[in-house]
This record gives structure tokens, C-alpha cells and sequence, in this order.
């Protein structure tokens, strides 16, 4: 039986994550980078595409329990057998040059074996490595990867079927280590890491980054989960965060909805921002809009919808047809083709961002105000095309609601920002020209008064849960009876067993693609938000609380959820979803809170 998408826990070093099941299975890890060719596919294939499992000999099953090490990174799994039970601590210590994945077996009770299958294969498990040892360690290689495997002296190891398998016994307090370190095939190997010092670093280490966090609300351990999930889907090297740790997890089981989530968007760049400030966490806020900054610097009129962890911006798409899929749901792609896409709402993300750093106090870096003057200057020229929005549809441009609705805040804040201070520069009287016109349009064409809500797009009907952002975003009072009879109208259109669609997929060409989709993990909690700012907090509270039980047992969200099945979709841990939750808990509950 294929693992469900919540059975797995992540862990990562910030540049790099892996998938751990509770088999004891470690199914995905790409090296030396999250956008980097997986040596574990087994997610996306089978045992024949790479994995590494440790757990008591004959024990097929999941393990007995599992959780993270309170306020760490640190993944502790457990099983108790006939013979007695075990402990396996998964951690990956970050790191100066190498990545390490550091396996410590412990001996809880009796006398168990355990048993070990590395099975390495690289370019997402197309390739099998020349396997030797060297200096007592296994090592394999093949074209640009090379791989050492590091155990006890005294565990057994052989080869066999183009894999490599350990067996030890351990009794009570026994402690047996295994670390995995990847470097480039053409340099020697890097320095050895000692396994049980770096669990002790890593638990120290990511218990001193939770002390930071402001808030101390109801939910608090589900906060810093979330928090310490975003830190971990962050490139420490640039600042950038990934929208998530894999690709292809399929929207729908079984569908053609697979995409490649290993990069940054800018559509989430508010929201992190405010998340990473409100709690507390200013240093990686500031990295986070440094990352942005230099992301978009260049031709306004070439700014990307997303870009590569350092800013990379080509990210062409391709299919691996040799992975099956995770559930038999092919292709698996990588890269995105998204990235060519033309989305007018980055444009208002951006400069929502950047005004949020400069009323924060991140201290302003010499070219900001020019890349936005820059922005503004295209955008006042070119915001009437048809684009495909932030959903990033595949069937055609349209005159999205949602976007127009950016254009207008692009416009807001610059205006805002000149009014506040004129030193810096610029139209205002075009912008706030751009302003008057973007929202009068919106209101004309966007509006349908016969429903009254807001539609996706210029003479739809259809709806769009990104609307549910117009009050927050500050197009329109949260009183507005227009923005009351949106909330309605996609709580009644685009719920589905109390979530919400992002929208309709329903007898529609939107998105130009075919079959489904589960409900969107971000835009309940936006529901839940819209709630909140509209006088309706019992309800909001609710949902809240309803959201936060969709969790996996180790506390973390996919991109959707199936409310028929039970099941979570869509690629994981999520970092949009992780992002909303944090937002939402700190405008339910954080005033008064945060200290």
C-alpha cells in the first residue's frame, strides 16, 4: 500500500529536506539542494527509485509513535516489537559545505535487530551508483554525485541487488549510528560530522530560535511548528523560501495536476513578511526582502511570477517518465513553466512588501525606492492586459479580479509611501490617478450587483477565494455589504464540506486543465481571516481551530485537503498553508499576546 501524503515528517538543514515515513523510510531527498536531482524518489516511484529505511528486522508496518523533539527540527521514531523497543533519531545538522543525513538507532528496552536498506539512486532514481569502499565506508558515485555512507565499526554491511543493507542488534541504552554526506564526486570528502554531537547541537540550536518567537497565544506549539516548518523550507544561503520541500504530489489522486514547488513565489512574499515580523522574526524577515530585492532587479517588464532559490530564472518544465508517480498520479514534472506566465498581482505584491518592510523598520536598502519607481512606471503603462492570474491558469489570459485588485495596491502603497515621504520621489498624481481608475474599473466590470460579489474575472460568474483578501488588502471596508456578499457568495459557491476551493473546477476551462482538485489549506484560512475582520469571530475561531486539526500527527500541512477521504494533496510540507496559519492565529489571538 503507497503512504499517504501525511505519513511522512519532514527534516532539512536550510538548504536541503528530506521526507521521512512512518515506516522508518527517508523516501525523498534531493542533494545538495531542494531544487536539485532527488537520490531518494521512492515518493514519486518505488523502492527501485531510491530510499533508506531503518526499523527492527520483519517489521514491515509503520512505526509505534513518532514526534518531533519539543520546539526542533529533530524527528524521534519508535517501535516496540515482540523482542523490545527502539528509537530512531532523523536529523539533518546545518551545515558549512556538506549535507549530512544523521540516523541514531537506540536501544529503549530488550534486545532488537534492526536492519538497514540504503538503496541509492541518483538523477530522481534513474541512475544506479558504482558502489566501493574507501576508509571503511561505503561510498557511491556516479557522474557529478558522490555519496559516503558512515557506520559503527562493529555493524555489518554488505551489498547485494544493486543496494546496501546493514544488520546490528542493540539492547537497552545502545546507541548506533549512521550518517549519510553527499559532495561533489570531482573534490575529496569533506570533514567527517560526529552524529550524536550534532543531535545535541541541532536540539540546542533550533530550541534557541523558538525562544525568539512573540507570540504566546492559544495554539502556541502549533505556531512554532509552522514557524519552524517555514524556517526549514528557507534557502539559508540567499534568504529565499521555497513554496515547498518536493514536486508532483498530486492535486487530485491519480490526476495530471502535478507540479514543481521547489522555488520561490513572489505571490507569498506579503504574507511571509508579516508572518516573519509579527512573530517576532525580524533577522529572517530582512533575508526574506533582501532575497526579494534582488529577485527583481532588472527590466519591470521582465519580473516573474517565481524564480530559482539565489533568483534563478529560467525553470524550464520537463516530465521524468520513468517515476510512476505518488499513487500512480503521472507525469512527474520538474521545473515550471508557470515561470513564463504573465501574473500583474506580483507586481502589486512586491510593492506591498517592500512598504511593509519600510513601515517595520527594516532599515531600507540604496536602490529599493528605484526598483519601485521602476515598477510603478510599468505597471501605469501595462496594467489593462489579460494575464493568468495568481492561480496561474492554463487556459487563457483573462481580466482577473484578483489582479486588478494588486494593480490597485501596487498604486496604494506607492502613493502612501510618497505622501509619507516626499523626499524619496515620483508621480504621485499619476499614481494616485492609477489608483482612482483601478478601483472604479473593478468595481464596474469585477462586480456582478445582481449577486452581489465580486467575480474571478471581467464578466464572469465564476468565484475566486483570493477575494477573500479585499478587505485585509484594504480595497474595501470589512463593513462593505459588497465585501459581506462576497464572503457569502464563495462560502456558499466554493465551499466544500466546510472548506473552501480556491475556485470552481466545475464544467469550467479556467485553468485549461482536466479533472479536480481538493479544497485549498490557504484559502479556508483566509476565509477564517475575512471572518475575523467582519465581526464574525465565534465562526472564525471555529474554522480556525478545524484548519489546525487537518494537521499530520507531527504537525504539518500539504497544499490542499480532500474532507471526503481524510487525505492531504498537493505538494508538502506547504509553505503557503504554514504561512496562513501563522497569520490567521496571530489576528485571532495575538493582541494582547505578543510580548
Amino acid at each position: 500500500m503507497h503512504p499517504r501524503i501525511e505519513d511522512y515528517a519532514l527534516i532539512g538543514d536550510e538548504q536541503t529536506a528530506a521526507l521521512v515515513g512512518r515506516d522508518g523510510s527517508v523516501d525523498w531527498l534531493c542533494l545538495p539542494r531542494f531544487d536539485s536531482a532527488a537520490c531518494f524518489a521512492r515518493l514519486l516511484g518505488d523502492e527501485e527509485n531510491g530510499h533508506w529505511r531503518i526499523a527492527p528486522k520483519g517489521v514491515d508496518g509503520p512505526c509505534s509513535r513518532r514526534a518531533y523533539r519539543q520546539d526542533t527540527l529533530v524527528l524521534d521514531t519508535e517501535w516496540e516489537t515482540d523482542e523490545g523497543a527502539i528509537r530512531v533519531t532523523d536529523l539533518m545538522p546545518q551545515r558549512d559545505r556538506a549535507p549530512d543525513l544523521v540516523r541514531v538507532v537506540k536501544g529503549l528496552t530488550g534486545r532488537v535487530t534492526v536492519r538497514s536498506t540504503l538503496r541509492l539512486r541518483f538523477d530522481y532514481g534513474s541512475i544506479v551508483p558504482w558502489m566501493r569502499k574507501s576508509d571503511g565506508h561505503r561510498v557511491a558515485i556516479a557522474g557529478p554525485d558522490s555519496v559516503w555512507l558512515r557506520s559503527e565499526p562493529s555493524v555489518h554491511t554488505w551489498g547485494e541487488d544493486l543496494s546496501t543493507y546493514s544488520e546490528f542488534t542493540v539492547e537497552e541504552g545502545e546507541k548506533v549510528a549512521f550518517v549519510l554526506t553527499w559532495h561533489p564526486s570531482h573534490e575529496p570528502r569533506p570533514p567527517l560530522v560526529d552524529p550524536h554531537k550534532a543531535v545535541h547541537a541541532s536540539v540546542k540550536d533550533w530550541r534557541k530560535w523558538v525562544r525568539r518567537c512573540r507570540y504566546y497565544g492559544p495554539y502556541r506549539d502549533t505556531v512554532v511548528r509552522s514557524l519552524i516548518t517555514l524556517k526549514a523550507l528557507t534557502y539559508r544561503p540567499t534568504g529565499g523560501i521555497v513554496a515547498a520541500a518536493t514536486t508532483s504530489l498530486p492535486e487530485e489522486p491519480g490526476g495530471v495536476r502535478n507540479w514543481d514547488y521547489r522555488y520561490c513565489w513572489l505571490r507569498d512574499s506579503t504574507l511571509t513578511l508579516n508572518a516573519g515580523l509579527a512573530a517576532g522574526y525580524r533577522k529572517e524577515a530582512e533575508n526574506w526582502r533582501n532575497w526579494l530585492l534582488r529577485a527583481v532587479a532588472g527590466d519591470p517588464a521582465d519580473l516573474q511570477i517565481m524564480y530559482g532559490l539565489a533568483g534563478e530564472r529560467r525553470l524550464p518544465e520537463t516530465e521524468l517518465p520513468w517515476l510512476s508517480g505518488f499513487a500512480g498520479s503521472a507525469p512527474v514534472r520538474i521545473g515550471n513553466d508557470a515561470v513564463n506566465q504573465l501574473q500583474l498581482d506580483v507586481y502589486g505584491e512586491v510593492m506591498d512588501s517592500l512598504a511593509l518592510a519600510r513601515s517595520s523598520g527594516l532599515p531600507p536598502r540604496p536602490h529599493m525606492w528605484s526598483i519601485q519607481r521602476a515598477l510603478m512606471d510599468w505597471l501605469c503603462a501595462e496594467w489593462r492586459q489579460p494575464d493568468e492570474g495568481l492561480w496561474e491558469v492554463r487556459g487563457g489570459r483573462r481580466h482577473f479580479v484578483h489582479s486588478k485588485i494588486m494593480v490597485w495596491v501596487a498604486a496604494d502603497r506607492a502613493v502612501r509611501t510618497l505622501e509619507e515621504e516626499p523626499e524619496l520621489g515620483g508621480d504621485l498624481d499619476r499614481w494616485r490617478a492609477l489608483r482612482e481608475e483601478v478601483h472604479r474599473e473593478v468595481c464596474e466590470k469585477g462586480y456582478d450587483a445582481e449577486r452581489n460579489t465580486f467575480t474571478q474575472s471581467y464578466g464572469s460568474r465564476e468565484l475566486d477565494a483570493a477575494l477573500l483578501l479585499i478587505p485585509r488588502l484594504g480595497f474595501l471596508p470589512p463593513d462593505d455589504p459588497r465585501v459581506t456578499g462576497t464572503i457569502e457568495a464563495i462560502r456558499g459557491e466554493l465551499g466544500h464540506h466546510g472548506l473552501l476551493r480556491r475556485y470552481s473546477t466545475d464544467g469550467t476551462t479556467v485553468d485549461g486543465l482536466p479533472g479536480d482538485e481538493g479544497t485549498f489549506v490557504v484559502c479556508s484560512f483566509w476565509l477564517a481571516d475575512a471572518l475575523h475582520m467582519t465581526g464574525r469571530h465565534k465562526e472564525a475561531r471555529e474554522l480556525f481551530e478545524r484548519l489546525v486539526g487537518l494537521c499530520n500527527d507531527v504537525g504539518l500541512l500539504s497544499e490542499e485537503y480532500d474532507p471526503v477521504s481524510g487525505r492531504q494533496l498537493g505538494n508538502f510540507p506547504q509553505a503557503f498553508s504554514h504561512v496562513g496559519l501563522v497569520n490567521t492565529a496571530l489576528a485571532l489571538f495575538g493582541d494582547g499576546e505578543a510580548g
